[in-house]
């Protein structure tokens, strides 16, 4: 049986008993911390039952060893000794950690925060059956042969942070929204979901107008109103907006990389549908655009998103992911420049404007 579990699960539902060692693993700062607490309230029984944190660049095994096998004076609960960055002291000390991991005291907690944790090292395999690993990651799920961020996963567990710990209730659509402007961040998701509940009060509903406001500002809401006037097929209304970011100093490749985020739902939900046509089982426009991540419970931003779709068409909208992939060349390539990397949005709003695909399939015939 696996003793690896995300943070998420973890954070929800600690194990009944903590076992002698325990590894955070990954990125994310702000899941390391709350399980580290989360540790700390299950280990420390009272105050006779200190802990120890050391910085793994600069600690020695025998500090760490003797800490843990250290008892205290007037019997209180186990040590908790934390190694904090261990990264570089696992490497030095693997031998060490490894003998320990197989006969550990039971007189202590050994707690290693690190980024990388391969899982074909033999220590990974004896904690996993013995002790406990935690992963400090963004949620992920397989697509394909390949990992991406879990949105769905993310974004319930927002909402309800929001509630436990800003007492506040974030709406769905926002959640999504949120998470759209400040990516999967959480140290930066809690900072701005504090600063949300203070607008919202105790127990207020925090919408996407709201998150559009305080989060985002006019930039934010410009560069929605850019994304939705290009795929609307407006490109008039595009580029007045594209104008307006980039005279407010935005510069054309962060600008992209929110373009692209939407569009890339638009390219998925035409090859979900082209998909289900092929093995004879078509769908209906709104469940392929469902499929692609456009959130269900939102009635009219999913409305919206179908009139989109069916505005670029069939010809354009297969299209997307190889305007997407030449946009992104050139911006990192021949468009890298700012002054040149204005022409390349232009050009990929503009073959999106209403009325030309028709256009060019009449040219065509």
């Amino acid at each position: 049986m696996s003793n690896t579990i995300h943070a998420f699960d973890f954070l929800a539902k600690p194990p009944a008993e903590i076992p002698s060692v325990v590894v955070l693993f990954g990125s994310e700062a702000f899941l390391k911390r709350l399980a580290s607490q989360q540790l700390k309230a299950a280990v420390i029984e009272d105050d006779d039952s200190p802990f120890s944190t050391f910085d793994g660049n600069a600690v020695e095994w025998r500090d760490v060893a003797d800490e843990l096998s250290t008892m205290s004076l007037f019997g209180g609960g186990r040590r908790l000794a934390i190694v904090e960055q261990a990264d570089s002291f696992v490497s030095k000390e693997r031998g060490r950690l490894e003998d320990y991991v197989a006969k550990p005291k039971s007189s202590g907690v050994l707690v290693l925060q690190v980024d990388s944790w391969a899982a074909n090292t033999r220590l990974y395999k004896a904690i996993d059956k013995t002790g406990l690993q935690i992963d400090c990651r963004p949620p992920e799920k397989s697509v394909g042969k390949r990992k991406a961020l879990d949105e769905a996963k993310l974004c319930n567990w927002i909402i309800g942070w929001t509630e436990q710990q800003h007492r506040a209730n974030l709406e769905g659509t926002a959640a999504e929204m949120l998470l759209e402007i400040t990516g999967p961040e959480l140290g930066l998701l809690d900072q701005e979901l504090s600063k949300l509940a203070l607008f919202a009060g105790e127990g207020g509903k925090i919408d996407v107008q709201m998150v559009r406001d305080v989060v985002g500002g006019w930039r934010t809401n410009t560069i929605w109103e850019l994304i939705d006037a290009a795929a609307d097929g407006d490109s008039g209304a595009a580029l007045r907006q594209l104008d307006r970011l980039l005279q407010a100093g935005e510069h054309p490749v962060a600008l992209f990389g929110q373009i692209a985020w939407s569009l890339r739902r638009f390219a998925a939900a035409t090859r979900i549908y082209q998909e289900s046509e092929r093995a004879k089982r078509r769908i209906p426009l709104r469940d392929a655009l469902v499929q692609a991540g456009i959130p269900h419970w939102n009635r009219k931003g999913l409305e919206r998103a179908e009139s989109q779709l069916k505005q670029l068409g069939r010809d354009r909208a297969g299209k997307l992911y190889q305007w997407l992939l030449e946009t992104d060349l050139a911006l990192k390539g021949s468009h890298s420049n700012p002054h040149r990397a204005r022409f390349v949005l232009e050009q990929l709003f503009l073959r999106m404007t209403k009325g030309l695909g028709r256009k060019e399939t009449a040219s065509r015939r």
